[in-house]
């Protein structure tokens, strides 16, 4: 059983900490208030932080395969209506009288051109050669995925792999799923063969599910606590250098205005990507601010810097 101390000035906080510190959600873990926090006589004397310890969970019911955890998903969808055959209007019975229609004066006829006196336009058309259409795009064919090696049954990867192998079946996508322990004994996973991005999801929401259903599967019934690190077709990679470029554009914009900058709301692990990469930028503090999944990143320029006396207020990324 994993157990994790935290402290902050509230229990909020001292709890916040602890979530991010480690990559959990407060469904991981049970929560123990050590000590309360204590803003002290006029928040200035005999203030107390509060420290509370977090304790990672056990599942307590049987994952079941993964048929199971989507067979909702997967049931039959409803025959489709039958439509009822349209009945033809009745039509309207004809006018017993008719009107008469008007008399069209008679067009006069153009004199009759002889063979040699052929229109210009018409020449020029006969002289162009017809354009061949040009046959429709055909989307082109996707190559099948090389399977891939698999890990030996039983083991943190290989029960990772299995279950990775039978969700993204049951979703219809067939992806090759690459499974490997890095030094520290953390389960990396990184599927091939989805380059619409399918489970990738919006700003990488449905591959952060699929990694916590992952690492309940892999932490069942087991007492020392495996990491499991879940990538599809280099997300990770790429979202990160896009975080990191973000972030250098953002704190020089703070620089610059003398403004603190409010990133927009980010998961632990993004906003540890932005604290990170800027720890060592000079003239810039970074902060949290806001309770999840709202919490966000704080840019703030120091004193002294260009253009901090313009500015108390602050701008949104």
């Amino acid at each position: 059983m994993r157990e994790y101390e935290a402290t902050g000035r509230t229990v909020e906080e001292a709890i916040s900490a602890g979530l991010a510190e480690n990559g959990l959600s407060i469904g991981d873990v049970s929560v123990e208030i050590l000590e309360e926090g204590s803003k002290g006589l006029f928040g200035l004397f005999g203030s107390r932080e509060a420290k509370v310890r977090l304790t990672l969970k056990k599942p307590e019911e049987t994952m079941g395969t993964a048929h199971d955890l989507f067979k909702d998903s997967l049931s039959a969808s409803p025959a489709p209506r039958q439509e009822k055959p349209r009945q033809p209007a009745p039509r309207q019975e004809a006018r017993s009288e008719a009107k008469p229609s008007p008399e069209k004066p008679a067009r006069k006829r153009k004199p009759r051109k002889e063979s040699g006196e052929a229109s210009a336009p018409a020449d020029e058309a006969a002289e162009k050669p017809a354009r061949a259409k040009r046959p429709p795009r055909s989307a082109a064919p996707t190559e099948p995925v090389a399977p891939a090696p698999q890990a030996e049954a039983g083991t943190p990867e290989g029960i990772a792999q299995q279950f990775l192998q039978d969700v993204t079946q049951l979703m219809g996508i067939p992806v090759a799923v690459h499974v490997s322990r890095d030094e520290e004994g953390n389960v990396q996973a990184g599927m091939e063969g989805d380059p619409q991005g399918i489970l990738i999801g919006r700003r990488g929401e449905t591959l952060d599910a699929l990694q916590y259903l992952t690492s309940l599967k892999v932490n069942h019934h087991r007492e020392d606590y495996i990491r499991v690190n879940l990538d599809s077709e280099g997300y990770r990679q790429r979202r990160e250098d896009a975080l990191i470029r973000l972030a250098n554009r953002m704190a020089n914009r703070a620089k610059r205005t003398g403004r603190r900058v409010r990133m927009e709301p980010m998961n632990p692990y993004e906003r540890r990507i932005l604290h990170s990469a800027l720890q060592n930028v000079p003239g810039i503090v970074t902060h949290s601010e806001g309770e999840d999944p709202n919490r966000r990143v704080i840019i703030t320029p120091e004193p002294g810097q260009a253009g901090a006396s313009q500015g108390e207020g602050e701008e949104e990324a």
